[in-house]
């Protein structure tokens, strides 16, 4: 009986161990993943001599956003809205995105608590959704009602999670989106085995001190309600946001028509190509 039981305390021990430790790790993923480490560029408009506008404007729930409005020469042309990714801010967005200005308006903004924008916390396109419709009631009040969107990573996900709801948004590039979240927050644990207990504590933590369902932050499920054009660019060897996601996309919005698709046979995440361009000039062209 005593070696059973010494056997039994230490199985015990370990179990606790274990289990404290577990809590731990998912804890402290949990806060560097809504306050992760800031990644700021030093590019602005002025790079490019064009001139612009250090603009700001308040969300639903009080959290003051920053951004730059870059106007084209022809006042009456359409506006874009570029929507960057995580935990990067629009200068990082600046030097692939601003081949656009030739026709387009833009409008680029640092979701809440990156770049300089105001914000506790980062919850990776739950909240954010209020940042990109305060970014379009700005234009509103400035005139301008129907937009254009491109969103790389997160922001490709923002913009497809807030367009069902918002019609103002009449096109949407969407480039390196993940289509859940949940997936990404089970990758986001690189240690085999315990992954996916790493994730579903993750899940609880979101749950317990944001409200936030992670489940419900689905890209895929919002994009199959849309029924704009929509641009997929998406790679087969993109270790960070995997190919599942562009495959999911691609069954999402299989209801529509105007559903484009672009698969790179080999880019890792953020990588642009220019020979690219015209093909998202010439989606825009025919969507707004």
């Amino acid at each position: 009986m005593t070696n059973e039981s010494s056997h039994m305390k230490r199985t015990l021990r370990i179990t606790i161990t274990l289990s404290v430790g577990l809590l731990i790790i998912s804890l402290w993923g949990f806060y560097f993943a809504i306050r992760p480490f800031k990644i700021t560029s030093p590019i602005t408009p002025r790079h490019y001599h064009t001139a612009y506008e250090n603009i700001s404007f308040k969300t639903k729930d009080n959290v003051l956003i920053r951004g730059w409005f870059i106007k084209n020469k022809q006042a009456n042309a359409k506006t874009i809205i570029l929507l960057h990714g995580y935990p990067a801010d629009k200068g990082d967005l600046l030097r692939s995105t601003f081949f656009l200005h030739q026709y387009y308006h833009l409008l680029y903004f640092d979701f809440r608590h990156l770049g300089e924008s105001d914000g506790s916390y980062s919850t990776i396109g739950h909240n954010e959704i209020l940042d990109l419709q305060a970014a379009i009631q700005y234009l509103q009040n400035r005139g301008i009602k129907d937009v254009g969107v491109w969103g790389f990573s997160l922001g490709g996900a923002v913009a497809l999670m807030t367009a069902p709801t918002t019609p103002e948004i009449k096109a949407i590039v969407a480039e390196y989106s993940y289509a859940r979240l949940d997936w990404m927050v089970d990758d986001y644990y690189q240690i085999p085995y315990l992954k996916r207990i790493l994730g579903e504590l993750s899940r609880f933590w979101a749950w317990l001190f944001l409200s936030i369902d992670i489940k419900s932050n689905s890209p895929a499920l919002s994009a199959a309600q849309l029924k704009i054009p929509v641009l997929l660019i998406h790679s087969k060897t993109d270790r960070l946001v995997t190919f599942k996601h562009g495959l999911l996309f691609q069954q999402s919005l299989r209801h529509l028509e105007n559903i484009n698709s672009i698969i790179l046979d080999e880019a890792q995440h953020g990588e642009h190509f220019t020979s690219l361009n015209q093909d998202i000039i010439d989606f825009f062209k025919r969507s707004l």
